[in-house]
């Protein structure tokens, strides 16, 4: 009688499952299906724009700084800061940080640009640590500022980076990226378009295996590292889909650290980058819509879908994994910090659609995912599953989430004039199951068990190996 009452009520527990399963993998699809859906109408229609010429003249510009923290990057960071040369853009300024590097990363960017030595004050508008030397290059196509100071991590280095700088925007890129030779027109042109835009993410996509030649891509190629290949069908997705569906109603949470424009004064005005957090980017992206709404100042955070960063991607499950525990403690952070713009109205869809889709689909998702799997193999054990409904079920959930990650992939492809082979093509197709099943889940168990020593590596850059960039 007592194993009868135990069975029901493991029989209750498991219908309440089912539903609760059902139920969020019904939202977290209709959330994809629609973000790919208007991703790639978008797409479409700012080629069509494109190829119309119903596009804003090219002589217009607003000046930018564009800020590069480093960190032990000497294999990557002179053909960065090279990459920024070849931009097609009129006035611009570039200003590397080095923090405190224990390698070569400031010594091969004095010796590549003959940079020398100069006495510069530089105003503290944002806190951050001081500065050891300044070296600066004026025979180059724009000035390049070297600055060296003591070890802070990425957030201080950026506010280095903002206090060093001399124009109202600034843009962050990582020193193991590339942009396009039209990122920077690209990025500022939602500025042009609106006074009211304080923000303005690009588009990141992986470079492994991909050739530049003075900003344009002379060659591209899917990697032959077959996980840096599935990350570049994810890339796609995440960039193709949510962030331009959260751009329609000025949602955005996150403008990645690799490659984000950003309104000096405002970010002066909420303190700059908190070096206090893994997930700088996101932290000052939340900071800044609570910052606007709580003064009500009429604001815009946008999308470009056109601006192009090139960067590089781990090629092994250890920095990769690496890599997604240090953003999953950044988002816990930041959403942590700013849980004051949970489910008030008063903050419109940030905190009814972008913050409750951050919650439940982006920083509780690998404990519900992990939680899934366990009850599976506990519902195995009791003979309380349905195996051919399991199966049928996750098959249709893993086909349609392929589907997206395709269409994502090769809308990508063809909106912004590349092309690839048919090889490439078979194996993203071939690949697009096993990143949406297996990698996915892979990830799902790093990113639930990141807080294992959180407290003594929460300011850490975290180490990732580099390989040399491949451009002309």
């Amino acid at each position: 009688m007592m194993m009868d009452g135990l069975m029901d009520a493991i029989k209750v527990f498991y219908n309440g499952v089912g539903v609760f399963f059902i139920l969020y993998l019904i939202g977290y699809s209709t959330f994809l299906f629609l973000a790919v859906a208007v991703g790639t109408s978008t797409l479409y229609q700012v080629r069509q724009q494109t190829m119309l010429k119903n596009v804003l003249e090219k002589n217009y510009y607003v000046p930018v700084s564009v800020i590069v923290p480093a960190y032990n990057e000497e294999l990557t960071v002179v053909d960065t800061v090279r990459s920024l040369l070849d931009l097609e853009y009129a006035v611009y300024e570039i200003i590397v940080v080095d923090d405190g590097s224990k390698d070569g990363t400031a010594q091969r960017l004095i010796d590549a640009f003959s940079m020398g030595a100069i006495r510069q004050p530089i105003r503290r508008q944002v806190a951050c640590r001081p500065e050891e030397f300044v070296y600066i290059s004026l025979d180059q196509k724009v000035p390049i500022t070297l600055i060296r100071k003591a070890n802070g991590g990425k957030a201080d280095a950026l506010n280095m980076g903002i206090n060093a700088s001399q124009y109202p925007y600034f843009i962050c890129i990582d020193a193991d990226s590339m942009l396009q030779y039209d990122s920077l027109r690209e990025i500022v042109r939602p500025v042009l378009e609106d006074d009211n835009v304080v923000a303005v993410g690009g588009s990141v996509r992986p470079c492994n295996q991909m050739e530049l030649e003075r900003g344009r891509v002379k060659h591209y190629r899917l990697p032959r590292n077959l996980l840096a290949c599935m990350q570049v069908l994810e890339y796609d997705r995440s960039f193709l889909a949510a962030r331009i569906l959260f751009d329609k109603f000025n949602g955005s949470l996150i403008i990645s650290g690799a490659f984000g424009l950003f309104k000096k004064e405002m970010v002066v005005a909420c303190g700059g980058y908190d070096n206090t957090t893994l997930g700088e980017d996101m932290e000052l992206v939340v900071k800044l819509h609570a910052f606007c709404m709580a003064n009500q100042i009429p604001y815009r955070m946008r999308y470009a879908t056109g601006a192009i960063c090139w960067t590089q991607v781990p090629e092994n499950l250890k920095d990769l994994c690496t890599q997604r525990r240090r953003w999953h403690l950044g988002l816990f952070q930041s959403m942590g910090r700013h849980r004051g713009l949970f489910g008030k109205a008063r903050y419109g869809a940030v905190s009814l659609v972008s913050y409750v889709y951050f919650l439940l689909y982006e920083l509780l998702s690998p404990y519900i995912e992990v939680f899934g799997v366990l009850t599976v193999m506990l519902a195995f054990w009791v003979d309380l599953i349905n195996v051919p409904f399991m199966i049928l079920f996750f098959g249709i959930y893993a086909v349609f989430g392929s589907v997206l990650s395709l269409t994502a992939f090769f809308s990508r492809i063809q909106t912004i004039d590349l092309s690839i082979s048919l090889g490439d093509g078979l194996k993203a197709l071939l690949l697009c199951l096993f990143e949406v099943t297996c990698l996915r889940f892979v990830l799902a168990f790093v990113r639930a068990t990141a807080f294992r020593g959180y407290r003594k590596k929460k300011l850490n850059w975290g180490k990732i190996e580099r390989q040399k960039m491949q451009m002309r």
